[in-house]
């Protein structure tokens, strides 16, 4: 049986506030006056360093997957009895379920670094050819050094999301909506589970790091939520995304000239009949027929604009149903799958990937967008480059070098002064924590390469591309 009044509640780590209303309103202000949330207004959604402001940046796309979230969660509240409503708890509880829904979708991608999804790529790697072998001359016991050297290589956009909303931004958000974020439910320690595993799906991907374990460790107990079991809302989250993503990357590439109307009208409708799918080619047709009696100025516009509407509409109807049919498994946690992805049968599921493949051969593996990502692989391993002395300190150094004292590394003097106080301050706080002394250098360690990532992947593209050319000396004028 679900009880949302058990999910949804006014616990937060520190000044929790009685008024469950009141709460919520806290947790949305918070993240939006976060300069964490701002700075996805500079962060690459498909397109680096973008000039256009039309196209999508982690910021608008954001905005986007907000606003379908709020819909599939209204649309669930709707198709719900008065008498479902109250047993459930959420008769009292629909303004915070709403909010919940859309706040944990502005905070989604808060975590991702500079230039996309493959800066994680090229930070994993780094990690991996660089840091470990620094980091496994320690000494220290076998088995911890195992699990902190498989955390460090794992970073994830999802894990570091959860770090800047407890550690970095200190935005204090109450445990549900802190929850909400978890969009995975492994430890960036642990092992990818196999396909026997009943939560396969759920644990693909890090969720969180080994700095964070205490922390959601705690939120689970308090919101009765099993380990490796999702938050109910973060389903609707993650619908919300997927749908997002189905035409504004093709929208975008449109207007980059990556692609022509006529081209992706041709692309859908050969790829529908070749698949035997007809709702999308009805759709797309009905649409595209539209958009040609306009004028050629808006035809693109007209397309799209109708196209969304018709395309979001249906699937935030036909996920709200999916979450409403399986309850109880997605309010346990336990539903192993996305909402979207569920029914591979469905018309919709197959529309949906038709839109993807197309979006995969057509926009992420087009030359000018390659190109766009060894860009930002350049900087990002160079940046590390650069950094890299800050490792190879020894945690005696290296405390000297955060008391301004003078230590025999020159350059580490000069490097220590561009990293965030913010950063530096939970790295100490982190430091200060450590218990297990006779582990304290590995421990260290870790913690300092975690300093080194949090600096580097909370950049924006532009201010690392900045930095990238101050330390190569090759800033133009």
């Amino acid at each position: 049986m679900d009880d949302y009044s058990k999910k949804i509640t006014t616990h937060r780590e520190f000044y929790p506030i009685e008024d469950i209303n009141i709460s919520i309103e806290s947790d949305r202000g918070r993240i939006l006056s976060s300069g964490a949330f701002r700075r996805l207004q500079k962060r690459t959604q498909v397109f680096a360093l973008e000039l256009n402001a039309s196209i999508r940046t982690r910021l608008t796309h954001s905005l986007e997957v907000a606003q379908n979230a709020r819909y599939i969660a209204k649309t669930i509240l709707q198709n719900l009895s008065k008498e479902e409503l109250k047993q459930s708890g959420l008769d009292t509880l629909k303004d915070a379920f709403i909010s919940i829904s859309e706040m944990t979708s502005l905070l989604h991608d808060i975590g991702n670094p500079p230039f996309g999804h493959f800066a994680e790529q090229t930070i994993n790697s780094w990690v991996k050819n660089n840091f470990l072998p620094i980091f496994n001359k320690i000494e220290g016991s076998s088995e911890l050094k195992k699990l902190l050297a498989a955390d460090i290589s794992n970073f994830d956009g999802n894990a570091q999301a959860i770090r800047i909303i407890t550690k970095l931004q200190r935005l204090n958000l109450s445990y549900s909506q802190i929850l909400a974020v978890v969009k995975y439910t492994r430890g960036a320690w642990e092992d990818k589970p196999g396909k026997e595993d009943k939560l396969n799906y759920l644990k693909k991907k890090p969720g969180f790091y080994f700095s964070e374990k205490e922390i959601i460790q705690k939120v689970r107990q308090t919101l009765n939520t099993a380990l490796y079991c999702r938050y109910p809302i973060t389903y609707i989250m993650e619908a919300a995304d997927d749908i997002s993503y189905l035409s504004a990357d093709l929208e975008d590439a449109i207007e980059k000239r990556i692609l022509t109307l006529d081209e992706l009208y041709n692309l859908i409708k050969n790829e529908c009949k070749k698949e035997n799918e007809d709702y999308l080619l009805n759709l797309i047709e009905k649409r595209y027929k539209q958009a040609k009696e306009s004028e050629e100025p808006y035809r693109f516009n007209m397309f799209f604009t109708l196209f969304r509407a018709n395309l979001i509409g249906d699937l935030v109807r036909y996920v709200a149903d999916i979450y409403l049919n399986n309850r109880n498994e997605i309010y346990n946690g336990s539903f192993n799958a996305a909402l979207l992805e569920f029914e591979k049968n469905n018309r919709y599921y197959k529309a949906v990937k038709i839109l993807q493949k197309i979006s995969q051969e057509q926009i992420y593996k087009n030359r000018q967008v390659q190109e766009l990502e060894l860009q930002g692989f350049t900087i990002i391993n160079s940046l590390l480059n650069f950094y890299k002395p800050l490792l190879e300190l020894n945690s005696e150094q290296f405390s000297a070098l955060l008391a301004n004292k003078k230590i025999s590394c020159f350059v580490s003097e000069r490097l220590i002064g561009r990293i965030s106080k913010k950063q530096i301050t939970a790295y100490k706080d982190d430091i200060a924590k450590i218990k297990d002394y006779g582990n304290f250098e590995l421990q260290e360690r870790y913690f300092r390469a975690r300093l080194l990532l949090d600096y580097i992947s909370g950049m924006t593209d532009d201010y690392a591309l900045y930095e990238y050319k101050t330390l190569l000396a090759l800033q133009l004028i």
